[in-house]
């Protein structure tokens, strides 16, 4: 039989707690996302992932919004995060920090998710507009490109659904 964990039992961590406990060296970069659940969503998995900070870029919705705090739960006080005027100008950051940048995005080259072999070393992440993906300007200055393998009919996944899988591959390849 099981029986669901309580509170207690999942020894969830304060705000203050998970805003100074160590991080994943993980930026996520979103690129001109239109739903305000979408980025909630993010927000939310980052925070489960212990990822170091969310950047938001172009026309991306940000807190504090009802509609952000509706998925996020929450995980805006929690997560760092940082607008930027363009996508561009946030890879160029995260660039000067050190880290590689990796869009998500279905090309021509691309390393499946499956293949990529992170080390932890510093890594942003771009994902791209729900209709049109991640621009042409962000694709130029990236050093790669990541892409989720897939079956079905569709080849799409939800801007939400598509960062759980890339943080869940790349968290758990350190061994979580």
């Amino acid at each position: 039989m099981f029986v669901k964990k309580t509170m207690d039992e999942l020894e969830r961590k304060s705000v203050g707690e998970a805003k100074t406990s160590e991080k994943h060296s993980i930026i996520l970069i979103l690129d001109d996302i239109r739903s305000m659940h979408n980025v909630g969503a993010a927000f939310r998995t980052a925070d489960a992932f212990a990822a170091e900070a969310i950047y938001l870029c172009g026309y991306t919705p940000t807190p504090p919004h009802r509609e952000i705090h509706k998925t996020a739960l929450g995980a805006t006080d929690s997560v760092a995060w940082k607008h930027f005027s363009t996508t561009t100008d946030a890879i160029t950051e995260a660039k000067n920090k050190g880290y590689k940048v990796f869009a998500i995005e279905q090309a021509h080259n691309s390393i499946q998710l499956h293949e990529m072999n992170w080390k932890k070393e510093p890594l942003a992440v771009v994902f791209g507009n729900e209709v049109t993906g991640v621009n042409d300007e962000a694709l130029k200055l990236v050093d790669g490109v990541i892409e989720i393998p897939q079956w079905g009919a569709k080849h799409s996944l939800n801007i939400s659904v598509s960062v759980g899988v890339v943080l869940w591959e790349l968290v758990s390849e350190l061994g979580f």
